[in-house]
């Protein structure tokens, strides 16, 4: 029966699956047909039907063909390359918010964790150790406490990955802050602790505790509570809570990509160190250990867990795309106006999805479009730079003042780190000015009185077009560390609703409205004095901090 229904099955899904399959990807194809299955509870159809080009024998592929197979033909045109490269999920605009502010991040996290039914997964670079910090964690018990009286969920699960380096600083840290969850609801609880491969042997003897991050860490930020999550910047910290402004993005009722985030995070913690109620840390059987074992071996085997979690929703998506351009009703097509691509980049694994296409959107902006990027620490990467400065698209860069700097004040060396970024600044713009591109490219500061700014991202306007059509947001910064030393995770939402562009819109110009235009003068200024040792010891900041 099941080579009938796939001899059934018609020609173009055949060569469907002929494109998109490679011996990288023999391994996933066997789970594929759990997470179909899933998809078929969710909308009702038929997973078998989904199954059956896998089983059938593939027909050669087309020599040239016009488009990738199953690209998204509604996507602007613009960025239709983007679902060739990374699994596209179409969603909902209307499901798409906005966050403006540090405490709407913070209400609907705890809001969300609070009443979860299924999973919370969180990922973040720390979780902090103040009240508003406790306040999170009880929601977690909350939630959890309800599983257990199976008052709503009684198959909760709880999941949290964070950086070991940083999760550990200190007696009380972010593992001491989540052992009483651990310790009760072991059955229910996970948590996780990425140690960078790159920190080992006598280097891990010798760096100080306060600066063994600067090696490399896990930076994802995301958020999720059953089939919605949050991407962000920001991390679990009072500071993202109160006063440190950063972007925040809310996607409800996604099962699919949530899916897909739940299960990258899940990669990642099998990776990791998984922390014991008794405080002791340990790998799961069968994982190269990230500091002890061999670092090739680490990496090789790190990179294939990862890896196959996007491989396989790139397949998976592609199938069901594929589906529904045959069985979908237009106006159900038409509800679905935005579309979604997870870019991951671990450079340290060998991962180098967001750098690639990080490059090629920059590089594809024509000269007709304006691009605003902004980084709380401003320090494009070479690749970057070439492109920012070379012919293309208009540039509005907004990023940091010193006093917003999240490390203005700090003590010792780290108290130097706001003026080594004013030197990166003045070289920039120094070099914009050499050639001639002010009016193209202009560099903004970021001034508000007792916050920090940590906001990183873009927003792409087309030509003769007043709002954004595509944004970028998550943890990468754009800089040194976040293509080569630590894990990023970010997504590029390109939408046709004008009711999400006009929130893309409006965060854009709420963080613009705070900054001045830099100008040859703004580096003359005493506050902007670099010092001779600053000015020496920025090249080894632009690539630790």
């Amino acid at each position: 029966m099941v080579t009938a229904i796939a001899m059934a099955a018609p020609m173009s899904w055949r060569r469907l699956v002929f494109s998109v399959y490679s011996p990288a990807l023999a391994g996933v194809f066997t789970r594929i047909s759990d997470r179909l299955f899933r998809a078929r509870d969710r909308r009702g159809g038929s997973s078998v039907l989904l199954l059956a080009p896998l089983l059938a024998k593939a027909e050669p592929a087309p020599e040239s063909p016009a488009a990738a197979p199953g690209a998204p033909h509604r996507l602007h045109a613009h960025f239709r390359w983007m679902a060739e490269r990374v699994p596209a999920f179409r969603v909902n605009g209307a499901r798409v918010h906005v966050l403006t502010s540090p405490d709407q991040f913070y209400q609907t996290l705890k809001a969300r964790v609070r009443t979860a039914k299924r999973r919370v997964v969180l990922a973040s670079l720390y979780l902090g150790t103040g009240q508003l910090e406790q306040d999170l964690v009880d929601c977690m018990q909350e939630a959890l406490e309800n599983s257990q009286e199976n008052k709503h969920a009684p198959d909760l699960k709880v999941s949290v990955l964070l950086d070991y380096t940083r999760g550990s600083r200190g007696q009380v840290n972010s593992r001491t802050m989540l052992l009483p969850l651990l310790q009760r609801f072991a059955s229910q609880m996970r948590v996780s602790l990425y140690h960078t491969p790159d920190l080992r042997g006598l280097l891990r003897m010798l760096v100080p505790q306060r600066f063994n991050e600067t090696i490399g860490v896990q930076h994802i930020k995301v958020y999720l509570f059953d089939d919605s999550f949050i991407i962000s910047g920001a991390n679990l910290s009072d500071s993202y809570f109160t006063n440190r402004q950063d972007r925040y993005v809310l996607l409800e009722d996604c099962g699919e990509l949530a899916d897909f985030f739940s299960e990258l995070v899940e990669a990642v913690g099998d990776v990791s160190l998984q922390l014991g109620p008794d405080d002791s840390v340990a790998m799961q059987d069968g994982m190269v250990h990230p500091y002890q074992g061999n670092r090739q071996d680490f990496s090789t085997a790190a990179s294939k867990h990862i890896m196959e979690v996007v491989d396989m929703a790139r397949v998976r998506q592609q199938l069901l795309l594929s589906q529904h351009q045959h069985t979908e009703e237009e106006e159900e097509q038409e509800e679905k106006d935005t579309w979604v691509f997870p870019l991951v980049q671990m450079k340290p694994l060998g991962i180098r999805v967001d750098e690639q296409v990080t490059q090629r959107l920059l590089r594809d902006a024509g000269q007709d479009s304006t691009i605003y990027l902004t980084s709380g620490y401003f320090n494009l990467t070479r690749a970057y730079m070439h492109l920012v400065l070379g012919p293309g698209a208009g540039y509005r860069i907004l990023t940091a003042s010193p006093e917003v700097n999240g490390f203005f004040g700090a003590k010792g060396v780290a108290g130097a780190i706001p003026d080594a970024y004013t030197h990166i600044a003045r070289q920039f713009y120094e070099r914009v000015r050499q050639l001639g591109q002010q009016g193209r490219v202009q560099l903004h500061e970021y001034h508000r009185p007792q916050w920090t700014f940590h906001a990183k991202g873009l927003w792409y306007y087309l030509s003769e077009q007043d709002r954004p059509c595509l944004t970028l947001i998550g943890s990468p910064n754009f800089g040194y560390r976040s293509v080569h030393r630590d894990l990023e995770a970010q997504i590029a939402i390109v939408t046709e609703n004008e009711q999400l562009q006009d929130q893309l819109r409006e965060e854009q110009e709420m963080l613009y409205r705070r900054s001045s235009e830099v100008s040859g003068l703004t580096f003359e200024q005493p506050d902007r004095h670099v010092k001779l040792w600053v000015k020496l010891v920025t090249p080894f900041i632009k690539n630790f901090f």
